[in-house]
């Protein structure tokens, strides 16, 4: 490892532009990013803005550890499918969820009512044509200025990602599941 010296100026100058609403898209093959859009909807939460949260492949019911601590603070979170595709007894059904599930999303988003609305796991239904990416690209684009929008999952298309402002790839490097490790409660891999 190579020790360095902390930088004593600060690498970048200030911004100049306009305060706007962002559309930020998190997607690659590794971990973190649902991770990621929960820890800005708590930045968000904590500076006394309204969040909204959907998880698209998520069961209604749904009630991990972001669910339940999201809920002590009162930031909604909904989850609107009935879990992954090969859990699936209907694929038919899980593409009706995901078509209502959008159609409230998009009424938040629209709405105004939220500084912050995520978009999780929402490249899935979109790849598997339940939701139609011109119809996400295009709320994205009409949506009220100050609302800043987070979409993630896996093999977001090229579309989304020219739209974004911001798009981070995670890539996998190791994970433990690989070695073997099963996922565990409070850390759910």
């Amino acid at each position: 490892m190579e020790i360095k010296t902390p930088p004593t100026e600060k690498p970048y100058e200030k911004s100049t532009g306009e305060r706007r609403g962002l559309i930020i898209v998190n997607t690659g093959d590794g971990k973190g990013k649902t991770t990621a859009a929960l820890g800005l909807a708590l930045r968000a939460h904590g500076r006394g803005f309204p969040v909204r949260i959907y998880q698209f492949m998520k069961h209604e019911s749904a009630a991990f550890g972001e669910h339940r601590a999201l809920e002590q603070l009162g930031i909604r979170i909904e989850g609107l499918g009935d879990g992954f595709s090969w859990t699936s007894k209907d694929l038919g059904h899980s593409a009706k969820l995901a078509h209502e599930g959008w159609e409230r999303a998009r009424d938040a988003l629209l709405s105004g009512e939220f500084f912050l609305v995520v978009l999780d796991e929402i490249t899935y239904p979109i790849g598997f044509g339940w939701i139609p990416l011109q119809e996400v690209l295009g709320a994205l684009r009409v949506r009220p200025k100050g609302v800043t929008v987070v979409l993630t999952g896996r093999g977001a298309p090229s579309e989304l990602l020219d739209l974004a402002d911001t798009v981070s790839e995670i890539k996998a490097v190791k994970h433990a599941f690989d070695a073997g490790v099963p996922a565990q409660r409070g850390i759910e891999h």
